[in-house]
């Protein structure tokens, strides 16, 4: 067994773990990164955010191209299959992993390809896909090992006709109905994709309301353009067991409901990836869901060992696990780089997309707090009109004394672009976080991000 040391390793190369040994390298630390799977990008690249998102981009083309009557000069409506938009997501998986091994190469970070486990608090045993087992010494050890969808042990996954976000990558058919467990964000995104494609969805919601943390406008216009697209949302249901038969499968439903559907895509909750870690031999616990406990340094309670990225829990987002593994190898390299990071957007990929940031007004009006509201709607946005685009609204709420922006939510085409601009404005300090920035700054024209300007004048017109 070769013995290699250094200064820091991380476990994972996905955002969190990409960001973790890109930021201790630039500071002149030895880093290696281990990661299961013999190409960097983690379940990010090859699972998660960028397969899902090219999906999405792909869908969303096929629906302008049936439903713009301009395209009918070229041809009649046409319908894809899931493979076939699956490949385009392929090409940008390979993209991805070309690149981000470059980034290795060229900050002389040394990666392993196989499984690792904690031998003791500064030693890491990887057993590697050829099968040679090799040990790492380190000073610092980062955790970021992400998380997979959570499996119920009385579901089975086995069936040909029972899913994961994970495995439904692998689907080799379209179905003609589909039913999706979970009505989280990932669940609402393949909800999205497959109405697209012309499958009937049958989205099975737990709670009362979809994305319930979403400002509820959002949340009732979301659910308005699903049905449009006809999917038949269940609210307050839960599964008693999933049937798996030979031509599809049968959910039963607590309420006594029986549903059939040619597959069934299990979206409900995800589990951090710490199960073959070895954590118990260097004294580390984890929740039931398998997630470590942080300081707001990252650090767990063993102090020369780090976490961050999905295997910590909230937010679990792509863009937030790249800056908490930069801050956490901040902390290690105390390079000035770390901070706590809790200014994040939302940020989901239904057609159309959703994006906000800060308050919303349910929270405002239990916090007594005196707000007013600005809207845009991008039916009346010339650029929107110029793209096709009429769905959607920037929505501005803002304390009604100071002017200070409280909260900004975006439903349709480029929210998840536009929302930015709001955050920028409410990280300033003072009287430069007003609304009325909006309104004594020239926007190019035509953009989605004059509806800001739109929203403003609508928002200050309101006050007496």
């Amino acid at each position: 067994m070769a013995v290699y040391n250094y200064d820091v390793v991380v476990l994972g190369s996905g955002p969190a773990g990409e960001g973790a040994a890109m930021n201790a390298a630039k500071a002149g630390r030895k880093v290696a990164v281990v990661d299961n799977r013999p190409l960097v990008g983690g379940n990010c690249t090859h699972l998660g955010t960028i397969p899902s998102k090219a999906l999405r981009h792909s869908v969303r083309q096929i629906m302008q191209f049936n439903t713009n009557p301009m395209f009918r000069q070229i041809g009649e409506p046409r319908w894809f299959s899931f493979p076939d938009v699956l490949k385009s997501a392929e090409k940008v998986i390979a993209k991805q992993v070309t690149s981000r091994t470059g980034y290795y190469a060229r900050n002389r970070i040394d990666t392993y390809f196989g499984t690792a486990s904690f031998a003791d608090e500064q030693t890491v045993e990887v057993v590697c896909i050829n099968g040679v087992v090799e040990k790492l010494v380190a000073k610092q050890i980062v955790i970021a090992t992400g998380s997979r969808p959570y499996r119920p042990a009385d579901v089975d996954f086995r069936h040909p006709r029972i899913y994961d976000s994970d495995t439904i990558l692998s689907l080799g058919h379209t179905p003609r109905r589909l039913i999706i467990y979970g009505a989280g964000v990932i669940g609402c995104e393949y909800a999205s994709i497959f109405s697209g494609l012309g499958v009937l969805v049958d989205l099975i919601d737990n709670r009362d309301q979809l994305l319930s943390f979403l400002d509820s406008e959002i949340s009732d216009a979301l659910s308005y353009h699903l049905r449009n697209n006809n999917v038949l949302i269940r609210h307050n249901e839960e599964y008693e067991r999933i049937e798996g038969v030979e031509n599809g499968v049968v959910l039963h439903l607590k309420s006594g409901k029986k549903i059939k559907a040619d597959a069934l895509l299990w979206c409900n909750g995800r589990t951090g990836n710490t199960d073959q870690l070895g954590l118990e031999n260097i004294g580390i616990a984890v929740n039931s869901r398998g997630q470590i406990q942080v300081d707001e340094h990252y650090r767990t309670e063993v102090s020369n060992i780090y976490a961050a990225g999905d295997v910590i829990g909230w937010p679990s987002l792509a863009s937030a696990a790249a800056d908490q593994g930069r801050s956490a190898a901040g902390s290690i390299v105390d390079n000035g780089s770390w901070r706590f990071v809790d200014d994040v957007p939302t940020g989901i990929y239904t057609i159309p997309e959703i994006s906000s940031i800060g308050k919303t007004e349910r929270e405002l009006t239990q916090a007594k707090v005196p707000y007013e509201v600005g809207k845009a709607f991008f039916k009346g946005m010339a650029r929107a009109q110029i793209s096709v685009e009429p769905v959607g609204m920037l929505k501005i709420l803002f304390h009604r004394e100071t002017l200070e922006v409280l909260g900004v939510h975006c439903f349709g085409y480029q929210a998840s672009e536009i929302v930015h601009i709001g955050q920028a404005i409410m990280n300033q300090k003072g009287e430069a976080n007003s609304i009325k920035y909006f309104i004594n700054t020239t926007f190019n024209y035509p953009t989605m991000a004059e509806a800001y300007r739109v929203a403003a004048f609508d928002g200050l017109n309101r006050l007496f």
